[in-house]
């Protein structure tokens, strides 16, 4: 039995339509639409949805806890948007807001653009903070993450763009034979 798949997802102002294998899930910041795998099914009631298995198949049970997630998070982003922040550190590494996008400056030759991509908010705090919010999850996360990779934390200097609460230990440099 999972644990997680078990609970019930509780509806705060959110409206959620279950067509056949697909759960729409509006709120007052967007909406997502959620396909169901065969043999998990979801049941709206009383202001609450419950995700249901129809059969005990090995596939079947571990898709369970994982799609009520995904319904649970999906409800939980119209209401109020998810966000990663990401800062940069540097001397003279900056970050500018240009249209819905962002250009980096993140030594490189060349400032580095990364356009906006549908259903993501990029906006711009001061010079080096980056937030990135929107209604789905995984999409934020990504978005975060492409971000990130444009310029890697530096082991050693510790310079590049990192997620805001991220915690880097530098590695310390070449030591000199001492005789």
């Amino acid at each position: 039995m999972s644990k997680i798949g078990e609970k019930e997802i509780l509806l705060n102002g959110v409206n959620v339509d279950v067509v056949k294998q697909t759960v729409s899930v509006k709120g007052s910041q967007g909406d997502l639409q959620i396909d169901l795998p065969r043999g998990i099914d979801a049941v709206l009631s009383e202001g609450q949805v419950l995700v249901k298995r129809s059969t005990d198949q090995k596939k079947v049970r571990s898709l369970h806890g994982l799609f009520r997630s995904l319904i649970a998070n999906a409800v939980l982003g119209v209401e109020k948007p998810w966000t990663k922040t990401l800062k940069i550190f540097g001397t003279g590494y900056r970050v500018k807001q240009q249209d819905d996008g962002i250009v980096l400056e993140v030594g490189y030759s060349h400032p580095v653009a990364f356009n906006k991509i549908d259903g993501v908010t990029l906006l711009v705090k001061g010079q080096d903070t980056i937030v990135v919010s929107g209604v789905d999850k995984q999409k934020v996360g990504e978005v975060a993450y492409k971000i990130r990779s444009i310029k890697k934390p530096d082991p050693y200097k510790g310079k590049g763009i990192r997620y805001a609460k991220e915690i880097l230990h530098l590695k310390p440099g070449k030591k000199s034979k001492v005789e």
